[in-house]
């Protein structure tokens, strides 16, 4: 079970850059555990180190197809190919909750990270996996899905995510 605390937005975290993992020690091991637990625990299908106001560049996601976890964590994930042909998704956030976006991204990206133990990855994602990751490194690149909006649309924005979150009990 994870004892990290959530961080809703809007929040200046997240409009800050995270770091690149040098070492991966027992502090890195325990924040992948975190963020594992975290996905389970709020329902997501992405995290970030980020959303827990931790500035290391760590995510985890989990599909969750056909109802078996399948948790993947990725320390310093970096796309390093994109496709031009792009695809749309709603995409919302567990820290801001209520709220959704349609999104455009690159449909197919390719993306080298370490794991937990330090073995260098490839992965190549497209569909909704594409989205999924894409979403949670611009966590760590200090981007949301509302940066692209104009001040009167974010601000629109954040009013629903407190409206949601007052009604809810957040």
């Amino acid at each position: 079970m994870s004892s990290s605390k959530l961080i809703y937005g809007p929040n200046p975290i997240f409009q800050k850059q995270s770091d690149k993992i040098e070492n991966i020690d027992e502090s890195v091991k325990l924040l992948c555990e975190a963020l594992e637990a975290l996905l389970y625990e709020e329902g997501a299908v992405g995290v970030a180190a980020t959303m827990i106001g931790d500035l290391r560049r760590v995510i985890s996601y989990d599909l969750q197809e056909d109802e078996e976890r399948n948790p993947i964590t990725m320390i310093n994930p970096k796309i390093i190919e994109k496709s031009e042909e792009t695809q749309e998704f709603e995409e919302g956030s567990i820290c801001f909750p209520g709220t959704t976006l349609k999104v455009i991204r690159p449909k197919l990206i390719k993306l080298e990270y370490m794991n937990v133990n330090g073995d260098n990855q490839l992965l190549e994602a497209d569909g909704w996996l594409s989205t999924v990751i894409q979403h949670e490194i611009d966590y760590l690149d200090g981007k949301t899905i509302f940066d692209d909006l104009s001040p009167m649309k974010k601000k629109m924005q954040f009013k629903k995510v407190k409206k949601f979150m007052k009604l809810e009990g957040y």
